[in-house]
């Protein structure tokens, strides 16, 4: 028995299984959308009978809210890492670069969340208001104490979080829009971070300290 309160562990098929379930599910529902897509195409996809599939996951609703987490999980990461003790300029620097090369390596994940946000969160509205939101106010509570030392210029910390997560991931969401635009050259996204750092990174540092 596992001790009152925790999940049993899981064994390194059911974990791989797991993997592969939401794999396919994200390249079905960012392809077909939540109601386009089916239990039958998720457990074709990933290589697994159905009821195997269903002893994974009750419902379809249920592996659409396991997507949706696992890639908030990955998407926060680069934010959890955000250190108070480190150089202002180098953290937010650092930041910027994850998130455009999560947008690079893994668009169908920001197209599916970007549609859920789109249709009010209704699959993960409590996480928004829970542990995204506590997240991002300790990591704004992180850059107010740095704009406090003088070690960044003044800005709205929560403002400059939003700043990061629409410029980074447009490249991901609005893909169609920037190809159409500018093509796709293979420097495409190299030049998109180093043009997102300059742009957001240099309105940042505090410029020399004005004498009276």
């Amino acid at each position: 028995m596992t001790p009152s309160g925790t999940a049993p562990r899981k064994t390194r098929i059911q974990a791989l299984n797991e993997e592969l379930i939401l794999k396919a599910a994200l390249e079905i529902f960012s392809t077909y959308g939540f109601r386009g897509s089916t239990v039958d195409q998720i457990a074709k996809s990933c290589g697994l009978s159905k009821p195997n599939l269903l002893y994974y996951f009750r419902r379809k609703e249920d592996i659409y809210v396991a997507v949706l987490e696992h890639t908030l999980h990955d998407w926060l990461e680069p934010l959890r890492e955000l250190d108070p003790a480190g150089d202002p300029i180098e953290e937010v620097s650092r930041y910027i670069r994850a998130k455009i090369r999560m947008s690079r390596d893994n668009p169908k994940a920001s197209r599916l969340f970007a549609n859920e946000i789109l249709h009010g969160a209704p699959a993960i509205g409590a996480f928004l208001k829970g542990p995204l939101k506590e997240l991002v106010d300790e990591k704004a509570s992180i850059i107010a104490g740095w704009i406090a030392a003088g070690r960044l210029n003044p800005v709205d910390p929560h403002h400059l979080v939003f700043a990061i997560w629409a410029t980074t991931q447009h490249y991901a969401d609005f893909d169609a829009q920037v190809s159409a635009v500018v093509g796709t050259p293979a420097s495409l996204m190299a030049d998109a971070e180093r043009t997102l750092v300059t742009l957001l990174v240099e309105g940042l540092k505090p410029g020399p300290a004005v004498r009276g």
